[in-house]
């Protein structure tokens, strides 16, 4: 039982932090995700209402899909995590979320290791790479904060 609930926590956490930075970002980032000319071109266009319908109907499946794979790999670690302070708890899923979901994550992506190798120059923009930043940063952040003080209350 301890293992459902961990990862109906996590899931969530991080339904609820992606969806608000994605929120956050979409808004400051429309120059990527928006329009004919827009910086990720192979990415589904937000300005098409075709695209963007089928973005939201297959958006919380997927999130949860996503937050239920990422918490079941943590399971074999769970009575260790349980045991971390808060600040570390908040810590270790911060930077986990941040580092292996993004920065080392294997798939390239413009602003993450593998993108700087793969990627070619006209996607590798300083001023994209740190809407992206930012928006991970703000993730990680919530997630773990999110996380963490749910893993308080209920444990």
């Amino acid at each position: 039982m301890e293992y459902v609930k961990f990862s109906l926590l996590f899931i969530f956490s991080h339904v609820v932090a992606y969806t608000f930075a994605g929120v956050i970002a979409l808004k400051v980032s429309k120059e990527i995700y928006e329009n004919k000319t827009r910086h990720c071109d192979f990415l589904r266009d937000m300005s098409n209402k075709e695209e963007s319908m089928y973005v939201s109907k297959c958006f919380l499946p997927a999130q949860i899909l996503r937050g239920f794979l990422m918490s079941i790999v943590l399971l074999p670690i769970l009575n260790s995590l349980l045991e971390l302070s808060f600040v570390l708890q908040v810590t270790f899923f911060c930077s986990l979320m941040f580092i292996y979901t993004h920065i080392s994550a294997v798939s390239p992506f413009i602003d993450n290791i593998e993108g700087f190798v793969y990627f070619k120059k006209q996607y590798i923009k300083k001023n994209i790479i740190v809407k992206f930043q930012l928006e991970m940063v703000m993730y990680s952040i919530l997630f773990s904060l999110f996380l963490g003080i749910l893993l308080r209350i209920t444990y």
